[in-house]
C-alpha cells in the first residue's frame, strides 16, 4: 500500500545537510557511492543535493526523481520503507530502466528520511558485487539511523526559522585523499614511474586524467600537457569510441577491475586495464604484440561484471522506443519478434502468456507451427522451464541442453536449438507471460547479457500488460458500439440499403457516430445519420440517446426539420457538454422524392441514375445541443429509382492538412466513377478511396440508399 506523502513547509538544500554525514555513512556501511535526495514543497520530485563515489557525468541522469517514478529511492519514499536490490539480475528485473542505464553488477539499498509524519527525501547507497547479497543488520540501523539524523536536522531547520535554499546543482563529496606519505617516498615513487617501461595513468572518478608516466604519453602519442585535466576519449581521436568510456562508467559504478583493447592509428594495438578505488582510477597501458587484436581481447583478464555492448545498449533502446508505439497485444507480440531475433542473437522466440492458468503461445518466430502447438495451453503447474519461470519469477538460462536436461531430468530436445533463456514477464507483482529465447549455438550467458536480456523482459511485460488493457478496452468499446448501432437494418420494399462503420484506429475506439433506418409506412422511410463530438463512453451514450429520440420522433411521422428540432431541445434540455451533428431524410418512396434537414452535418452526396453526382448542400442549422430554440429548415429532392443517396459522417472526408470541401468534391467523383452494382461493394470502395486519400483518425459511419422501381 502507498501512502501520500506529506511535504515539509520549507525548500530543502544540499546545504542543510552536512557532507560528514553522507562520508561517515559511506564510511560505515562500506559502500562504494552514497545519494542524498530531499523533496521541496508542492513539488512531487526529487532533487539530489549530495553525492559521494561517483561523478557528476554519472550521477546527472539521476539529479531529478519524480515520485512516481519506477526507481527504487522513489519507491522507498512513496512505501516509506527500505529498498535493497542485491544483483544485476534482480535490478534489471525490478527496476528495467535502472538495469538499462547502469547495466553493472552491483548492491543497491534505498531508504526514506522520514521524521514526525514527514518524509524529507530518501538516502542511495551502492556496493559492489563483493558485498554479501544480504544488508547485515548493524548495517540496516546504520542507515535508519542516518535518515533519522537527517530529518532531525532538517526538522530543526525549520522549528528555527531558518530558510534552506534551493541548490541548482547536487554537491560531489570530494574523493578522499591518500595518506601523507614523506617526500622522499613521493619522489622515489614517481621516479619509479617514469622507469616503466610499460605505461600507467591516473583518472579521478569525473575521467580526468591526473598523471601519466612518460612511457604512457608516448604509448598513446601525445604530450602529457595536451592529456592533463582532459578525458582521454575527448581528446585522443582514436579513443572516441563508446567503449573507453562505457568501462570507466563500469569500473567507477561497480569499483571493479575492467579493460579493453583500442588501435591506435595506424595498426598499434594497446592493452588497457582499470583499477578502481574511491579515490579513482589507476590505468595501465601496454602494447599488443604477437596477436591479432580478438586473440589480445580474449587475454583480458576476466572482470565479474562484463560491461553491455553499445549495439546491446542501443537495440534494447530502441526496442523500448518502439514499444511505446504498440497498441494492441498483436502489435507488441510482432514488434518483439522483430527486434528481439535479428538484434539480440536468439534464433527463435516465443512469447506464452497467463491465461485462465494455462500459458498460452501468443506468438512465436523461428519454431514451427506444429511444435508451438505441443507447448500451447500448458498448465502453470507443469514441470517445464516456462512454467517454472513464471510461477517462481525466476529467470533460468541454460547454456546447453545438458544443462537443461540436469534441471529438467524428462525434457526432450524437440527443437534445433542448443541454448535457451526461459525469462517471466511480470509487472508489479502479476505474472503475465513467459518469454522463451532459443539460440542455435550454445551461449555462456554471462552476467551483463543476463542483465540486459531481463531488462528486455521487464519491458516487454509492461507493453504487454498495457496492450492486454488495451485490448479489453477496446473489447468494451467494441460491445458498447455495436450494443447501440442497429444490429441489421429493416428491409423496405423497392429499397436497397447498405451501411458500414469503422471505428478510429486508436484510443478506446468507442465514438459517436450513428445511423438508422426507420420503416415510418408502408410507403416511406426515414433516414438518420449523425455524429457525437468526442471518442468515450460519455459520448457513445448520448449517440444512443439521440438516435432514440429520432426513431421516436420518426416513427409518428414528424419531417426532418421537427425531428431535429425536437431532438436539439433534449440534448439542450440533458446539458451533456456536448455537440451533436445530424443529417435526418424522409423518403417518400410513392413519389420518389425526399425531404432533408441538418444540423451541422457533412453535405449528402446524391448520384443520379443516368450518372453525375450532387453535392446537396441544404441550408444547415445549428449544431444539437447549442440553442434550444434551433430552427432546422427543410429542403426537398427528387430521388428516381437508381439513384443513390450517401450519407456519411466527416470521418470520411475530414483529415488533417487537407481542405475539407475538395475532400468531398474527391469523394462525389468517386461515387460518380463508381460501376459497382452492389451497394455494399460500393460502400467498401468508397472506405477504401477515403484510406487512400489521406490518414483517417475518426469514425466513419457510412449509410447509401438507393430506391428501385
Amino acid at each position: 500500500m502507498q501512502h501520500p506523502v506529506p511535504y515539509s513547509p520549507v525548500a530543502a538544500a544540499g546545504g542543510a545537510v552536512p557532507d560528514s554525514v553522507l562520508a561517515d555513512l559511506v564510511r560505515d556501511t562500506g559502500a562504494s557511492t552514497g545519494l542524498v535526495y530531499l523533496l521541496p514543497p508542492g513539488e512531487r520530485v526529487l532533487r539530489l543535493v549530495l553525492a559521494s563515489g561517483v561523478s557528476e557525468q554519472i550521477s546527472a541522469p539521476w539529479a531529478r526523481v519524480p515520485v512516481n517514478a519506477a526507481i527504487p529511492v522513489a519507491d522507498a519514499v512513496r512505501r516509506r520503507h527500505m529498498v535493497w536490490l542485491g544483483s544485476q539480475e534482480e535490478i534489471a528485473r525490478r527496476y528495467p530502466r535502472l538495469g538499462i542505464v547502469l547495466p553493472y553488477d552491483f548492491q543497491l539499498a534505498a531508504a526514506p528520511i522520514t521524521g514526525a509524519g514527514t518524509v524529507w527525501g530518501g538516502i542511495v547507497l551502492l556496493w559492489p558485487a563483493w558485498h554479501p547479497p544480504q544488508l547485515s543488520a548493524a548495517e540496516q540501523e546504520t542507515i535508519s539511523a542516518c535518515c533519522r539524523h537527517v530529518a532531525g536536522i532538517l526538522r530543526q531547520a525549520v522549528d528555527s526559522g531558518r530558510p534552506l535554499q534551493l541548490v541548482d546543482e547536487p554537491r560531489l563529496l570530494p574523493a578522499p585523499q591518500p595518506r601523507a606519505s614523506d617526500p622522499a617516498q613521493a619522489t622515489a615513487a614517481l621516479v619509479f614511474t617514469e622507469r616503466l617501461p610499460v605505461g600507467c595513468c591516473a583518472l579521478d572518478l569525473d575521467g580526468r586524467l591526473t598523471f601519466i608516466n612518460p612511457a604512457g604519453a608516448e604509448l598513446l602519442g601525445a604530450g602529457a600537457a595536451s592529456l592533463l585535466g582532459n578525458r582521454p576519449w575527448e581528446v585522443l581521436v582514436w579513443l572516441q569510441d563508446p567503449v573507453f568510456e562505457e568501462r570507466y562508467r563500469a569500473a567507477v559504478v561497480t569499483r571493479q577491475p575492467t579493460s579493453f583493447t583500442a588501435r591506435r592509428p595506424p595498426d598499434r594495438w594497446l592493452f588497457f586495464q582499470l583499477y578502481p578505488s574511491d579515490s579513482g582510477i589507476s590505468v595501465h597501458i601496454s602494447p599488443v604484440t604477437g596477436h591479432p587484436p580478438d586473440t589480445a581481447q580474449g587475454h583480458q583478464p576476466r572482470s565479474t561484471a562484463e560491461p553491455v555492448s553499445a549495439a546491446g545498449l542501443y537495440h534494447l533502446t530502441h526496442f523500448a522506443t518502439a514499444l511505446t508505439e504498440a497498441v494492441g497485444v498483436q502489435d507488441v507480440v510482432e514488434l518483439a519478434a522483430d527486434q528481439i531475433v535479428p538484434a539480440f542473437g536468439p534464433k527463435a522466440l516465443a512469447l506464452m502468456t497467463v491465461y485462465e492458468g494455462r500459458l498460452r503461445i501468443t506468438g512465436f518466430r523461428g519454431y514451427s507451427p506444429e511444435l508451438m502447438a505441443r507447448f500451447d495451453a500448458a498448465p502453470l503447474t507443469s514441470e517445464t522451464p516456462a512454467a517454472q519461470a513464471i510461477t517462481t519469477g525466476v529467470a533460468a538460462f541454460f547454456p546447453s541442453f545438458a544443462a537443461l536436461k540436469r534441471a529438467y531430468p524428462p525434457a526432450v530436445h524437440q527443437d534445433d536449438m542448443a541454448a535457451w533463456a526461459f525469462l517471466p514477464l511480470i509487472v508489479s507483482g502479476r505474472p503475465v507471460g513467459t518469454l522463451v529465447l532459443g539460440y542455435d549455438v550454445p551461449r555462456p550467458f554471462p552476467p551483463a547479457e543476463r542483465a540486459i536480456l531481463t531488462s528486455l523482459a521487464g519491458l516487454l511485460a509492461q507493453a504487454l500488460d498495457r496492450a492486454r488493457f488495451y485490448d479489453a478496452k477496446h473489447a468494451l468499446a467494441h460491445t458498447l458500439q455495436t450494443g447501440l448501432l442497429p444490429r441489421a437494418l429493416p428491409r423496405v420494399p423497392g429499397l436497397d440499403v447498405a451501411a458500414c462503420y469503422r471505428p478510429a484506429g486508436h484510443g478506446m475506439e468507442i465514438g459517436g457516430d450513428f445511423y438508422d433506418l426507420i420503416h415510418s409506412s408502408p410507403d416511406t422511410a426515414t433516414v438518420a445519420i449523425g455524429d457525437v463530438q468526442g471518442h468515450n463512453t460519455t459520448a457513445a451514450a448520448l449517440m444512443g440517446q439521440i438516435r432514440t429520440a429520432v426513431r421516436a420522433h420518426a416513427t409518428v411521422g414528424s419531417s426532418p426539420g421537427e425531428i431535429l428540432a425536437r431532438t436539439n431541445r433534449l440534448l439542450t434540455d440533458l446539458d451533456p457538454g456536448l455537440f451533436a451533428s445530424c443529417l435526418v431524410a424522409h423518403l417518400d418512396l410513392t413519389h420518389h422524392r425526399a425531404r432533408l434537414a441538418t444540423a451541422g452535418h457533412p453535405p449528402a452526396l446524391l448520384r443520379h441514375p443516368g450518372g453525375g453526382t450532387d453535392i446537396l448542400r441544404v441550408s444547415p442549422g445549428l449544431l444539437l445541443g447549442i440553442d434550444p430554440n434551433a430552427d432546422y429548415p427543410t429542403a426537398e429532392i427528387a430521388l428516381p429509382p437508381g439513384a443513390v443517396l450517401a450519407l456519411y459522417t466527416d470521418g470520411l472526408v475530414e483529415s488533417p492538412g487537407i481542405d475539407i470541401d475538395d475532400a468531398t468534391i474527391a469523394l462525389a467523383g468517386q461515387l460518380a466513377a463508381a460501376q459497382r452494382e452492389s451497394l455494399d461493394a460500393l460502400a467498401e470502395d468508397l472506405l477504401r478511396h477515403a484510406e487512400r486519400s489521406a490518414p483517417r483518425h475518426d469514425d466513419i459511419a457510412l449509410l447509401l440508399i438507393r430506391p428501385r422501381n
